[in-house]
């Protein structure tokens, strides 16, 4: 099957915003291309606010028809979202189907969607941007003639189309519910570790650094959002350490609200996450923009401040070494890395290792020999290091994260790195 030709649409809100207005339609076209269109034309239109009706003007989408007509396009994309009504009325002017960024990102994720979780989270996105829309889809009935015996069906199955999508959203949200209560079980077994989350924005190679650091086989396609179900593997460092590692979907600009709310079970390792692993494209001309865009849709869903550690990948592909020493003084403490060819993947490791090593005290405790449940509770809460019966108490020396030493601290013989714990 031939790929739907495309003419893509966005607004600059005056000559300063054309730049950006350009950077988001060749993200855009990104998209078009992983929803599998061929983007023939390209228009951008200057005004200061959206117009109510058409939201580029009449006159302006008289322009887009032409154009259409000219490449022989199937489908006008706009780059911002559109109301029902605005909608409506571009495909009465243009005579082609017309959709906004959101709805191209719920088609890219629901071709992409995998597991049982993934389609319900985009099936939720998609019943919440349509139901809205339903009117705008029962347009045809009212064309076949009008009158008496045309609009009486379409209503009513305009109303039975809603009850049927409102009783798929009660359904697929409890669904979801039932995965969140079963992950929180999971993760509660869990909580022991310290938790790592690779975070960034679609396509900066976050699943190849995953597979990289854990020897995971996650799938790393040259995709838009190829990850859309978080995967965990055990990351496995040096003096026993260990490190619960995540890697999930990828963010991007204009991200649809209803998107973030259903995938939030899934980026709930996120918000959860000790540590996050910032990948950022340094290969990208705008890699800043990107970092600000991760770090503001984190703080849109609930990710509090937490340590940040900021990779810069793909420098292999990095034309000129001084975008990287400028990159590096400003973020002094990223690392470059490739994860491609493996540069760089120790000194992420090496990074992480010591912040678990900050996150925790070495201890050495005497436990009465017959105190199970303490017992149990260190080697499940802490990392232990040497353990000996010695004058009839068994002595320990473990790491642990200080969250969880107040039910040590009685039987605590000291604490820190000196020569008693080291022995």
């Amino acid at each position: 099957m031939s790929a739907e030709r495309v003419v893509l649409v966005g607004v600059a809100k005056g000559r300063s915003a054309r730049a950006v207005a350009l950077e988001s339609l060749d993200e855009l076209a990104s998209l078009t291309h992983t929803a599998g269109g061929e983007v023939v034309s390209t228009v951008v239109q200057e005004r200061k606010s959206a117009d109510p009706s058409t939201f580029v003007g009449r006159g302006k989408a008289g322009e887009i028809a032409a154009i259409c007509r000219e490449q022989d396009a199937d489908l006008i994309v706009f780059d911002d979202d559109l109301s029902p009504a605005q909608a409506r009325n571009l495909e009465n002017l243009t005579e082609r189907r017309v959709i906004d960024r959101s709805q191209l990102i719920l088609d890219i994720f629901a071709l992409g969607a995998r597991t049982s979780v993934a389609k319900a989270q985009v099936e939720l996105a998609q019943m919440e941007y349509t139901l809205p829309r339903l009117r705008r889809m029962w347009e045809h009935l009212s064309r076949t003639g009008g009158g008496i015996g045309t609009r009486g069906p379409g209503e009513t199955q305009l109303e039975v189309d809603r009850r049927r999508i409102r009783r798929r959203i009660f359904t697929l949200r409890k669904m979801l519910e039932k995965f969140e209560q079963d992950r929180r079980v999971r993760t509660s077994r869990r909580k022991q570790f310290v938790k790592a989350s690779l975070v960034g924005y679609t396509n900066t190679g976050k699943s190849t650094l995953f597979n990289q650091l854990t020897a995971a086989n996650v799938s790393t396609g040259d995709r838009l959002f190829e990850t859309l179900d978080a995967t965990t593997r055990i990351l496995r460092l040096p003096l026993k350490e260990v490190v619960l590692l995540s890697d999930t979907v990828g963010f991007i600009r204009k991200i649809p609200h209803h998107l973030v709310a259903s995938f939030h079970a899934t980026l709930e390792c996120v918000i959860e996450a000790d540590i996050m692993i910032h990948v950022a494209d340094l290969s990208h001309h705008d890699h800043e923009a990107q970092i600000a865009t991760v770090r503001s849709v984190l703080q849109e869903i609930g990710a509090k401040v937490k340590t940040e550690v900021l990779v810069f990948n793909k420098v292999d592909l990095t034309e000129e070494e001084s975008n990287l020493n400028l990159a590096l003084r400003k973020h002094p403490e990223a690392i470059p890395l490739s994860a491609l060819y493996g540069w760089g993947i120790d000194a992420v490791k090496e990074r992480l290792f010591q912040l678990v090593l900050d996150s925790k005290e070495e201890i050495l405790v005497h436990l009465p020999p017959d105190d199970g449940r303490m017992l149990s509770y260190l080697h499940k809460y802490g990392t232990v290091l040497h353990q000996e019966m010695l004058d009839g108490r068994i002595a320990i020396r473990a790491r642990v994260e200080r969250r969880y030493m107040k039910p040590l601290t009685a039987y605590l013989v000291t604490i820190g790195s000196g020569p008693e714990v080291a022995s």
